[in-house]
């Protein structure tokens, strides 16, 4: 296989991994509290990097216990970005939390001009007004769409904007970050206190109760964050960033897919969702609005990771 082939099949999985982690989320959510979701996907991504660390790199644990300021406001923030991302798939559906939750790579976007003096292009203000449009044109849809629930609906969209903000937030500080450290050895720590600060909140009786097949789920859901990135890191080895980045904005589409057709079979584990023509083309115009937003000039590609998870 070439190398091109290899990046864009590792950019796809990575894309499938996070298309289905909100459907997983909310099936989850029907039996676990949010807190202890978070908890777990944080602890199962946090003890495997902690195990790789003691073996082969135990200088490195020191940043558990001396870790830079930013360093730990960057954890706070993705703390949040999880739990403002599970909130919103509770409140709403997988398919609005996974497009609202865009607006994190966007808002990067603009954060770059502010801290980084990166230049906006032409194109990329397009892009804004494109996807701004193609927000408007869902949510509207969406709301004429339900008979019930407006203020849970509008709640929902909220927290996950919320969770975006904080992403972003998170982002920057990391792009400062990553220059002096690794970054395996900063998710130990970004995984590691998020760890620490929802455990108060945990609900272990959620999780002595959960039958085999909630349990796998569970679990998909604690190595999803860990895997994902995993495959991310390897799609750009072998493919552009821009590319890479691209691939991955369209995961809301695999989640749309997903939705649609298990309402479509009627299944009764999770509630199926409103599609509307005209929600669908406003999902679309987001989408195609943000890779017009995200994407950069071939002379200063840079990644803008997904926000989600």
């Amino acid at each position: 296989m070439q190398n091109q082939a290899k990046g864009v099949l590792y950019a796809v999985i990575t894309a499938v991994l996070w298309g289905i982690l909100a459907v997983a989320l909310k099936v989850a959510g029907d039996e676990v509290e949010a807190p202890t979701i978070v908890w777990f996907r944080f602890s199962l991504a946090f003890l495997p990097l902690l195990a790789w660390h003691i073996i082969k790199k135990p200088r490195e644990l020191r940043i558990l216990y001396k870790p830079p300021v930013i360093l730990v406001i960057a954890s706070i923030t993705l703390a949040y970005n999880y739990i403002g991302f599970m909130w919103g798939v509770n409140y709403t559906t997988p398919s609005n939390a996974q497009l609202f939750i865009q607006t994190g790579p966007i808002l990067l976007t603009f954060a770059g001009v502010i801290f980084f003096k990166e230049v906006i292009s032409k194109r990329q203000l397009v892009g804004f007004i494109i996807t701004f449009f193609g927000f408007y044109l869902f949510y509207n849809q969406q709301i004429s769409a339900l008979t019930s629930g407006e203020n849970l609906y509008m709640k929902g969209v909220l927290l996950t904007l919320s969770g975006a903000i904080a992403w972003t937030v998170y982002a920057v500080l990391q792009k400062k970050l990553v220059v002096h450290f690794s970054s395996l050895t900063l998710n130990l720590f970004l995984f590691g206190l998020p760890t620490l600060l929802y455990l108060p909140f945990v609900k272990f009786s959620d999780l002595a109760h959960l039958s085999p097949v909630m349990w796998a789920i569970m679990i998909f859901l604690g190595m999803n964050t860990l895997i994902a990135y995993t495959t991310l890191s390897v799609s750009l080895k072998y493919l552009e960033a821009g590319k890479v980045s691209i691939i991955i904005i369209l995961n809301p589409l695999i989640t749309f897919v997903i939705m649609a057709i298990l309402t479509n079979m009627e299944v009764t584990w999770i509630k199926g969702e409103n599609f509307t023509l005209l929600s669908g083309i406003g999902a679309v115009i987001v989408i195609a609005g943000a890779i017009l937003v995200i994407r950069k000039n071939k002379k200063t590609t840079t990644l803008t990771r997904d926000s989600a998870r």
